[in-house]
């Protein structure tokens, strides 16, 4: 069973995600503040956590420091939505991935179990539409076994999508994760990016475009 530390000072948010997790089977640890995360983080072991970064005794930058000091442990910053800078900096920090507020709970299970599947260590490659994705070494190859070359940005960018995949992902997002830096409505970056992937994987019935939101990778269920 996967241990998940939620360190959240609003009771109703953390009441709601500790209800949500431990009915999809995780084993949930709550803190209410940074004092009390700081101390479950030194003295537990965690799969995953998920940071509050505006915290009372205890700041979530300073928690997230001392998580990337002693460990590997995945975390998902949790964000209010105009706390852009917020966001940038707790990326650079090391934080896997971010979910803004107010979210929808379904979003958290599904960023919960993404960020689980791509930090295990027996899921370093998968195989979507005929195209081997090995995330441990960022290479990709073909139906064949030729190697796609991708530009670090372009492999950065199919790793946020596969992590969300059949998730409606919004331009901002997916500027943000990829290039750490406050989305300012850079459509045309972005934009060519997802052209030359869709181009060189043949995935243009893969990524799909969510009509003024952003990109969706679609990958059917076996």
């Amino acid at each position: 069973m996967k241990k998940i530390l939620t360190v959240e000072d609003d009771s109703g948010i953390s009441n709601l995600i500790y209800m949500t997790l431990t009915g999809e089977g995780y084993d949930c640890v709550v803190a209410t503040d940074g004092e009390e995360g700081a101390n479950a983080i030194e003295y537990g072991s965690f799969d995953l956590v998920l940071l509050d970064l505006m915290l009372p005794k205890v700041s979530g930058y300073d928690l997230l420091e001392q998580i990337r000091a002693t460990s590997s442990t995945p975390v998902i910053i949790i964000s209010a939505m105009n706390q852009v800078n917020d966001r940038i900096r707790g990326l650079r920090m090391g934080a896997d991935d971010y979910i803004s507020k107010p979210f929808q709970i379904g979003e958290l299970v599904a960023r919960v179990e993404s960020v689980l599947r791509r930090t295990s260590r027996d899921d370093d490659a998968l195989v979507i539409g005929g195209v081997r994705i090995d995330t441990g070494s960022r290479r990709v190859f073909d139906q064949n076994g030729q190697e796609i070359f991708l530009t670090v940005k372009e492999f950065d960018l199919l790793e946020v999508l596969i992590r969300n995949k059949n998730i409606a992902l919004t331009r901002e997002y997916l500027y943000e994760s990829v290039w750490k830096e406050e989305y300012l409505g850079q459509t045309r970056t972005l934009d060519n990016h997802i052209q030359r992937v869709r181009k060189k994987l043949g995935w243009d019935d893969q990524i799909q475009t969510v009509f003024r939101i952003g990109y969706r990778l679609h990958v059917p269920s076996n």
